[in-house]
């Protein structure tokens, strides 16, 4: 973000940049049960739960579940840029309001 923009203009980038990595982060979470279970699918027949354990000790099934994880602490990063900039602005509309009021007196 660059400070000489308007605050709207900042807060609406940050706020692009949060659909982004939210998006993202929700198709990792949404694609998690699929994910299961196309990987048990690729081990043939076998019993379900001995599939399973076998995909969830898997290094591509830690891959997925530290990339859905890192995506989720991204969009939570840009949820907390987006709010800071709600913040300033609201900080900036009260420090403006006490200003007229002390130049009232």
């Amino acid at each position: 973000m660059r400070n000489d923009q308007p605050i709207s203009e900042q807060y609406r980038l940050a706020a692009l940049d949060w659909c982004q990595v939210d998006s993202a982060a929700r198709m990792l979470e949404e694609g998690k049960t699929t994910y299961l279970a196309q990987q048990i699918a690729q081990l043939g027949e076998m019993a379900h739960a001995k599939a399973e354990r076998i995909v969830k000790s898997s290094p591509e099934w830690a891959d997925y579940i530290k990339k859905m994880v890192n995506a989720r602490s991204a969009a939570n990063r840009a949820k907390v840029d987006l709010d800071y900039l709600k913040m300033r602005h609201m900080e900036r509309t009260s420090e403006e309001a006490n200003a007229r009021s002390e130049r009232k007196l």
